[in-house]
């Protein structure tokens, strides 16, 4: 029988809840259908300490949920076209760290993600990247803050535990200088749905 993740598994350093994510589910019942996804990709920023994070230079309308409460839903827009779903984590007072759901995937409401994201292809590119994620959910701008403790959308813990030592590599997709060597992406080595690299050299420590 699948849980609801309490505040309290959220309220810890993004570095440690990233891959204690790994393999837990996005469940979302909104539009009268259940959409179901295992997340197995994920990166980790942290606040003022993190120059690739979105709150390095503090809040400001577009990231003030990551200085909120955790446990609930970061979204934010990007390149002027795509969503990004992240999970705000634990930070210290003043400050805000989060983790990004950077893959999942697919186990319920197939047709309607097939729907959404008719490029797709196959169901393994369904939710292959955080932009595709957002677009398979549903997720738009008004969803950023979103109680993931209760209502239509949460995050759910099954029973399936995350890998004992995931695989993990820097994260992806950032300007020199911005935390590119960081090994804060974690990800479930194989899956053929994670979005970049399936394989890494060192596994997590």
């Amino acid at each position: 029988m699948a849980h609801r993740l309490t505040r309290a598994f959220f309220d810890r350093d993004p570095r440690e809840l990233a891959p204690d994510l790994l393999n837990k589910l996005v469940v979302s019942t909104r539009d009268d259908v259940r959409l179901v996804a295992r997340i197995v990709e994920v990166e980790a920023y942290r606040g003022s300490t993190d120059p690739a994070s979105h709150a390095f230079r503090g809040p400001t309308a577009r990231n003030a949920t990551m200085f909120g409460p955790p446990g609930r839903l970061y979204v934010y827009f990007t390149y002027g076209m795509h969503f990004c779903a992240n999970v705000v984590a634990g930070a210290p007072a003043g400050d805000g760290g989060a983790v990004l759901i950077r893959a999942a995937a697919p186990v319920a409401g197939l047709e309607l993600m097939r729907r959404r994201r008719p490029a797709a292809g196959q169901d393994r590119m369904l939710l292959a990247g955080p932009a595709r994620l957002a677009s398979a959910f549903g997720l738009r701008r008004d969803d950023d803050g979103t109680n993931l403790l209760r209502g239509p959308i949460g995050i759910f813990a099954d029973g399936i535990e995350p890998p004992p030592r995931p695989a993990r590599s820097e994260r992806i997709g950032l300007a020199p200088g911005k935390g590119d060597r960081t090994r804060w992406r974690w990800f479930v080595a194989g899956d053929p749905n994670v979005s970049g690299p399936r394989r890494s050299a060192r596994t997590a420590r």
